[in-house]
């Protein structure tokens, strides 16, 4: 009976040591890994950090777009296409959108970025709000 005992608290001590090293592998990254993660997040404050200066900075109304812009907020002016907000709000976006749509007062509307490149353009209102997706 005593080696019945002993085998069991060896594996029980077994399992311990793996679940322990198991622990620490999942917590473990690399040097530059840790690095890039610190320098993305540092960036990702500093947009941050400019985009709240800009909205400080913007008076009177804007439009809004939403996705993968670097100036989600566009100055809004009677001039104002979805062709220009787009082009003002940077996409940055590694592939063309696929769509756009624009909301305006609890409707939406959606719209073709083929046709925009091919001329068509829409005017723009205050406070309308731009998403971009891929």
């Amino acid at each position: 009976m005593k080696e019945k005992g002993s085998r069991a608290a060896v594996r029980a001590k077994r399992l311990g040591c793996c679940l322990c090293f198991a622990a620490l592998l999942a917590g473990c990254v690399s040097k530059s890994t840790a690095e890039a993660r610190a320098r993305a997040a540092f960036l990702a404050g500093q947009q941050q950090a400019t985009m709240m200066a800009r909205q400080a900075q913007i008076q009177g109304p804007t439009v809004t777009v939403v996705g993968e812009v670097r100036n989600p907020l566009v100055p809004w002016t009677t001039e104002l296409t979805l062709a220009k907000a787009v082009i003002a709000a940077d996409y940055y976006g590694q592939v063309d959108p696929t769509e756009i749509d624009v909301q305006r007062n609890g409707q939406e509307i959606k719209y073709d970025p083929k046709t925009l490149l091919g001329g068509v353009d829409v005017q723009l209102e205050p406070s309308d709000v731009i998403v971009i997706k891929h």
